[in-house]
C-alpha cells in the first residue's frame, strides 16, 4: 500500500478488463440470457412517425446514447471520492460496470425494445401490475428531477460565475506594492472591494495561501473591511464572499454546438439524407473549429456576453433543456448527442493516451486513513457505503435504465445492435469513470485538497491534512499558484469537482507531450468546455424522458395530454419538468445535491434491475435471474444503507440545527422513494414465487 503507483498498470489493466468483458460477458448477456433477434421488427420501424421512433444507425445511436448516459456521475463521482483513496472507488468502477450497470443498460433496452419502446413505468405495469407501475413512474419522475439537478449543478460550478464564501474573522493581507483597494456599493445589495493581485489570505494561525491574480470581494451592504486589530491584514466579516467569474470559452463553445447539430440533422435527415460521413466530418471540423476559437474569448469585447453568473448559467441550461425537449430528435438531440459524442470519445481517447504516456504516480493514498471512517469534505461518512453512493454512473446507474427505456429503444434499427448500444456504452462510461479517478489521483494532495476544501471550512480539517503530509507552503501549494496565473483563474476552494478534474486533465495532458508547457492553459479551459458539453448532452435527453413519463401521468387525468405528438401537452409536460430540477439547483450545492442524487440514482438501478428480473422469471428464463437479482441486492444494500444515516444524521442533524423546513422535506423525500421501492419488491417476490410455483404461467415471448 506504501508503495507509489503509476497510472500506466491501472490503466493497462482496466482496459484488459473492459475488453474481456464485452468480448465475454457481453456476448453471453445478449445471446444466451436476452437471445437477440436480428430478424426481429424494431418498434422504430413498426410506430415510424419521424419525430420520436425513427430508425437510426447503430454508429449514430451510440453516439446518442453515449452522450445521453455520460452525465456528471462519471467525471464527478470519481473525482469527489478520492477523499476515501483511489482503492475503493477503482475496484468498484471495475466490478460495478461488468457486472451490474452494463447489464442493467442493455437488459432495459433490449425488454423496452421488445415491449414497443415502452418507458421503465410502462414494463412494470406490464410485468408487475398496475400498483407497482405507478410506484414505479412517481419514484422515476422524483429522480429523474433530481438527477437532472445533480448533473445540472456541476454544469453550474463548470461554467457558471460563483461566490465562494470565505470565513468570518479570517484575514487578507494585501501586497505592499499594491495595497490599495476600490470599493463600489451595489444599493441593498453589497459592498464590493477589488482586491489586488499577491494579496494573502489567512484561514488559520500560521496558515495562507496567496491569490496570484485579483479578484472581487462582496460583503453585506452594512459591513466592511476593518483594519486587524493585532498583526496586519483586513478582518473579514460574516457572509464574506469572493466573486469568480464565469467560464467564457467554455460557454461560447458549448453555445455554438447548438447551430452546428441544428445544420448536421438537417444535412443527414434533409439536404443530403442518409449521407452520415459527409455530416460527421463536417460537424467534427466545426465542433473542433469553435473549441479553439474560444480561446479569443477571455480578454474580448464578447467575454462579457459569454460570461454568465450562476443565476444566468442556471436559466440558460434551463431554457436549452426545454428547447432540446420538445424539438423532434432529429433536429437537434440526436445530431448534438452525435456531435457530442466525437469530443467525448475522442477526449477520454486522448485521457488514455496521455495516462499511458505521462505514466503519472497516483499521489493520493490507496486508502485514505484520515477520511475512512467520514469527516471528508464532501462525504461525512465512512467508505462503506458512502463510495458506492459517491461514484455512480461510472458503475451502475438508474438514470440510464430511464435513457434505454425512453428515447433509445424508438431508434434502433435492428436488435442487434442493442449489445454494442447498450452493454458497450456503458463499458465506455466505465473507462470515462476510471480516467476521471486517474487524473484526480494523480494530483499531490495538496493541490487536490486546496482546490476542493471550501475556504471558509479550511480551518476544520487542518489537523487531518497535517496527517496526510500536506504541507501549504510546499511546491504544490506554489504550483497551484502558478497554474492560477497560466490559466487566468482562481483554483483554490473552488469545490465541486469539475475544477479538479480539470486541472487533472490539464497536467496530464501536459506532461505527455514534453517541451508544451505553454499549453496548459489551452488544456485546462479544453477541459471546462469538456466537463460542460458531457453532462448537457445527458440533460437534454433527461428532460426528454421527464415529459414522456409527466405525460404518460398527465394522460391518466385528460386523454390529450398523454398525446406525445400534441405541442401544448409537450409545453406543459416540459415546462414542468424543467422548473423542478431547475429550481433543486436554484435552492441546492453539490454537498447537499449530490448525496440525493446518488440516493436517488442508486435506487432506481434497484428499481430496473427488479423489472428485469421479473421479465426473465415471467418469460421462462429463471435461470439467468441471477445475473440481475445479484447486483440488485448488493446495490439495494449499499443505498438502503446510505439513506438510514442520511436521515439519521445529516437530514436530522439539519432540522436541529434551525433548517427545519429542508431537513424535513429531504427526509420525506428520501422515504418517499425508499418506499415506492419497497412496493415494487414486495410486489416482485410475490411474482416470482406465484410463476417459480407454477400458480402464474410463464408468458413466453
Amino acid at each position: 500500500m506504501n508503495q507509489p503507483i503509476h497510472a500506466f498498470w491501472v490503466m493497462l489493466g482496466a482496459l484488459a478488463v473492459l475488453a474481456i468483458a464485452y468480448r465475454f460477458y457481453g456476448k453471453f448477456m445478449a445471446y444466451r440470457v436476452a437471445g437477440l433477434d436480428p430478424s426481429r421488427v424494431t418498434p422504430a420501424h413498426e410506430f415510424y412517425d419521424g419525430q420520436n421512433y425513427h430508425p437510426t444507425n447503430k454508429w449514430v445511436l451510440f453516439g446518442h446514447h453515449f452522450a445521453a448516459i455520460s452525465g456528471a456521475g462519471p467525471l464527478i463521482g470519481p473525482v469527489l471520492a478520492i477523499q476515501f483513496g483511489y482503492l475503493p472507488g477503482l475496484i468498484w468502477l471495475l466490478i460495478g460496470v461488468c457486472l451490474a450497470g452494463a447489464v442493467q443498460d442493455m437488459m432495459v433496452l433490449f425488454v423496452s425494445t421488445r415491449r414497443k419502446g415502452r418507458s421503465l413505468a410502462g414494463i412494470a405495469t406490464d410485468e408487475l401490475g398496475p400498483t407497482a407501475g405507478l410506484a414505479t413512474a412517481l419514484a422515476i419522475l422524483y429522480i429523474i428531477v433530481i438527477a437532472l439537478a445533480g448533473l445540472g449543478i456541476v454544469v453550474v460550478k463548470a461554467l457558471g460565475g460563483e461566490e465562494v464564501k470565505m470565513k468570518a474573522g479570517t484575514k487578507i493581507v494585501l501586497p505592499v506594492e499594491n495595497n490599495q483597494i476600490i470599493k463600489t456599493t451595489v444599493p441593498g445589495q453589497a459592498r464590493i472591494y477589488d482586491i489586488p493581485p499577491g494579496s494573502r489570505y489567512e484561514y488559520a494561525p500560521g496558515e495562507q495561501m496567496v491569490f496570484n491574480e485579483g479578484y472581487k470581494l462582496a460583503v453585506p451592504v452594512n459591513a466592511a473591511l476593518d483594519q486587524a486589530k493585532e498583526g496586519e491584514g483586513l478582518v473579514l466579516p460574516d457572509n464574506a464572499r469572493r466573486l469568480v467569474p464565469g467560464s467564457s470559452w467554455g460557454t461560447f463553445t458549448i453555445a455554438c454546438t447548438v447551430p452546428i447539430a441544428l445544420f448536421v440533422g438537417l444535412y443527414m435527415y434533409r439536404i443530403r439524407k442518409g449521407k452520415v460521413v459527409e455530416a460527421s466530418l463536417f460537424g467534427a471540423m466545426a465542433v473542433l473549429g469553435v473549441t479553439v476559437a474560444g480561446a479569443w474569448i477571455p480578454g474580448s469585447s464578447l467575454e462579457k456576453v459569454f460570461s454568465l453568473s450562476r443565476d444566468q448559467t442556471i436559466a440558460a441550461i434551463a431554457a436549452y433543456g426545454f428547447i432540446a425537449s420538445v424539438l423532434p430528435v432529429w433536429m437537434l438531440l440526436c445530431p448534438r448527442d452525435y456531435l457530442s459524442s466525437f469530443l467525448k470519445i475522442g477526449t477520454i481517447a486522448l485521457l488514455v493516451i496521455g495516462v499511458l504516456a505521462a505514466n503519472p504516480t497516483l499521489e493520493a493514498p490507496a486508502v485514505n486513513s484520515q477520511f475512512a471512517s467520514g469527516g471528508g469534505p464532501y462525504f461525512d461518512g465512512p467508505i462503506f457505503p458512502y463510495v458506492f453512493i459517491c461514484i455512480m454512473c461510472g458503475a451502475i446507474s438508474g438514470f440510464h435504465a430511464l435513457v434505454s427505456s425512453g428515447t433509445t429503444p424508438k431508434m434502433v434499427n435492428n436488435e442487434g445492435d442493442i449489445r454494442l448500444i447498450g452493454y458497450g456504452s456503458m463499458l465506455i462510461e466505465g473507462l470515462v469513470g476510471i480516467v476521471a479517478l486517474i487524473a484526480a489521483a494523480s494530483l499531490p494532495n495538496s493541490m487536490y485538497y486546496d482546490i476542493n476544501i471550501d475556504l471558509s471550512r479550511r480551518p476544520q480539517f487542518t489537523n487531518a491534512l497535517a496527517a496526510l503530509g500536506v504541507d501549504p507552503h510546499g511546491d504544490h501549494g506554489s504550483e497551484l499558484v502558478t497554474m492560477e496565473k497560466e490559466v487566468q483563474e482562481s483554483l483554490h476552494g473552488r469545490t465541486g469537482g469539475a475544477v479538479t478534474l480539470a486541472v487533472g486533465m490539464a497536467r496530464i495532458f501536459t506532461n505527455a507531450i514534453p517541451g508544451f508547457d505553454w499549453l496548459l492553459k489551452y488544456w485546462y479551459h479544453f477541459a471546462i468546455m469538456f466537463e460542460a458539453l458531457f453532462i448537457l448532452t445527458t440533460i437534454d435527453t433527461g428532460t426528454r424522458i421527464g415529459r414522456f413519463l409527466l405525460q404518460e401521468l398527465l394522460g391518466r387525468i385528460y386523454k390529450p395530454l398523454g398525446d406525445l405528438d400534441w405541442l401544448p401537452a409537450s409545453i406543459l409536460a416540459t415546462g414542468l419538468i424543467v422548473v423542478a430540477w431547475a429550481g433543486f439547483i436554484w435552492s441546492g450545492s453539490v454537498e447537499t445535491i449530490w448525496p440525493m442524487f446518488g440516493m436517488a440514482n442508486q435506487l432506481l438501478a434497484v428499481i430496473a434491475l427488479c423489472v428485469v428480473t421479473t421479465y426473465l422469471i415471467n418469460n421462462g428464463k429463471a435461470k439467468f435471474a441471477p445475473v440481475t437479482l445479484l447486483p440488485m441486492l448488493f446495490v439495494m444494500t449499499t443505498t438502503g444503507t446510505a439513506g438510514y444515516s442520511e436521515i439519521t444524521g445529516k437530514f436530522w442533524g439539519m432540522v436541529k440545527s434551525g433548517a427545519v423546513v429542508r431537513g424535513y422535506l429531504n427526509i420525506g423525500l428520501t422515504i418517499f422513494v425508499m418506499t415506492c421501492v419497497a412496493i415494487i419488491l414486495v410486489t416482485a417476490i410475490k411474482r416470482w414465487l406465484a410463476v417459480l410455483s407454477g400458480r402464474v404461467e410463464v408468458k413466453g415471448e
